[in-house]
């Protein structure tokens, strides 16, 4: 290992690479091979369980030789972020689709990386370290909001509203699937015992506007939820279009 500055060093791995070899044997790995293997294992068992001994034990090389590739965990993170964001055709068809094809494109692309990744959820995307695939997905959004009458301040709080939306419905959903293994409480147990309980609080008349609601309220899936959330963001999002556009 060496005494490195983490971000200068993600930033210079990010965009130049691998240094050259002056000399010495070849390497035997590639920096994207790396990094899959590293998104593999977080996928799998979680970012906490992610370590450069368990990535390196993965990959069938020393956990020593593995530091001449990345110095430390936070870059390697760092990588990875960035691994699994950018572009799709999806979204680059849809930024010719109007502004709000491309929002809705985007923000279930979004919902299917974060379910895909979980371990992105822990990530503190509030000062990103942006590389390629970051930067062109910027880029990207950016094109795709470009005629919409609103300021680059505007557009820049529309994509943290977009993405705080998605994080917080992605983090309710995941919490919801995994509370299951994480409590030993199938839903149904769950519900279950509280059964007997909600039936007489219905029924005492102190919460009449609750015990009269219609017996499918609860019956919406996390993706109908999801885009019905949308849809409302992406309609205060017209409003202001419209508020802008009249003026």
């Amino acid at each position: 290992m060496t005494d490195t500055n983490p971000l200068a060093e993600s930033l210079r791995l990010l965009w130049d690479g691998l240094p050259e070899r002056e000399k010495g044997p070849r390497r035997s790995l590639t920096l994207a091979q790396i990094v899959t293997a590293a998104v593999e294992l977080a996928d799998d068992a979680g970012v906490d369980a992610l370590s450069m001994r368990a990535l390196a034990q993965k990959l069938g090389v020393g956990t020593m030789s593995l530091y001449r590739y990345v110095p430390s965990k936070t870059e390697l993170l760092n990588l990875m972020l960035d691994s699994v964001v950018g572009p799709t055709p999806s979204r680059e068809q849809a930024r010719h689709q109007g502004w709000r094809t491309f929002l809705t494109t985007t923000a279930h692309e979004a919902r299917r990386m974060y379910l895909a990744h979980p371990w992105t959820l822990q990530a503190n995307w509030s000062r990103p370290v942006l590389g390629p695939n970051s930067l062109a997905d910027l880029e990207l959004f950016m094109s795709g909001v470009r005629d919409l009458p609103l300021s680059d301040r505007e557009k820049m709080n529309l994509t943290t509203s977009l993405d705080s939306y998605i994080h917080g419905a992605v983090r309710q959903e995941l919490l919801y699937t995994n509370s299951a293994a994480l409590t030993g409480i199938s839903d149904e147990e769950f519900w279950r015992h509280q059964g007997a309980t909600l039936a007489r609080a219905m029924e005492s008349g102190q919460y009449p506007t609750t015990a009269s609601v219609a017996e499918d309220a609860f019956d919406a899936d996390w993706e109908e939820n999801f885009t019905f959330g949308l849809e409302l963001l992406l309609d205060g999002t017209a409003t202001l279009i419209g508020r802008q556009g009249s003026h």
